[in-house]
């Protein structure tokens, strides 16, 4: 197997540099974009594991990159973006990011983010079959059924639905999730949980019925529709 492929789209020169000397050292294969435009060109033209994505992008921004993407493809995307604003991260979410920094950040901690979401699901062999309440999840292939139909989720979106299945009939708090999913060095609170829920619910359709909120407490995966 090659070496992983990321994306850095980065309109900063200097700021994409350092990302991208980062990533090198740590064995990645990069490819860089100072646009939305170019950035977009790249991913189709490229097959690329991860994207590392600053907002704020001359010609196309980077909500749009985030969203063309998202219609094509479930890999990790992780926002860049000089905004604390609560409202900027939901939104992130919505789009199907599976994480964001915050500027200026540490960028051993994006590295740490990085290999993170580009590591195998921990504890599961590749090629292993979740399936559950008419689900099946192919954790090798990523590939992941609803009553036989294939369903196109995000990284974070199939993470959570591995987590709740595995552990079916049990609940699972927004705390349990968070610190599954992110680590100690997420940057969201439980309203990132409440979107990616909601983003998953609706790809799942009938069998979004599945996952069912214990009020006050998290989540839980059923078998049984109610």
């Amino acid at each position: 197997m090659g070496l992983k492929k990321i994306l850095v789209v980065e309109d900063e020169n200097i700021l994409r540099e350092v990302i991208m000397d980062y990533l090198i050292e740590d064995g990645y294969q990069v490819l860089e974009a100072a646009d939305g435009e170019q950035a977009l060109e790249l991913f189709q033209a490229n097959a690329v594991d991860l994207v590392i994505l600053d907002i704020v992008l001359p010609k196309i921004d980077g909500w749009s990159v985030c969203r063309r993407i998202r219609k094509h493809s479930g890999i990790p995307i992780i926002i860049l973006t000089a905004r604390s604003d609560e409202d900027d991260s939901l939104l992130g979410y919505e789009l199907g990011a599976d994480d964001y920094l915050i500027k200026p950040y540490s960028p051993r901690v994006l590295m740490a983010k990085v290999k993170r979401f580009l590591e195998r699901h921990p504890g599961i062999a590749e090629g292993r079959l979740i399936s559950a309440g008419g689900i099946v999840i192919n954790m090798g292939s990523r590939l992941v059924s609803a009553d036989g139909h294939t369903i196109n989720l995000t990284h974070t979106e199939l993470e959570i639905l591995a987590y709740l299945m595995q552990n079916k009939g049990i609940v699972i708090t927004r705390e349990q999730l968070i610190s599954k999913l992110w680590g100690y060095d997420f940057y969201g609170d439980e309203k990132t949980v409440n979107s990616h829920i909601r983003n998953l619910r609706a790809k799942l359709g009938s069998k979004g019925s599945c996952i069912v909120t214990v009020i006050r407490s998290g989540y839980k995966f059923i078998e049984e529709q109610v």
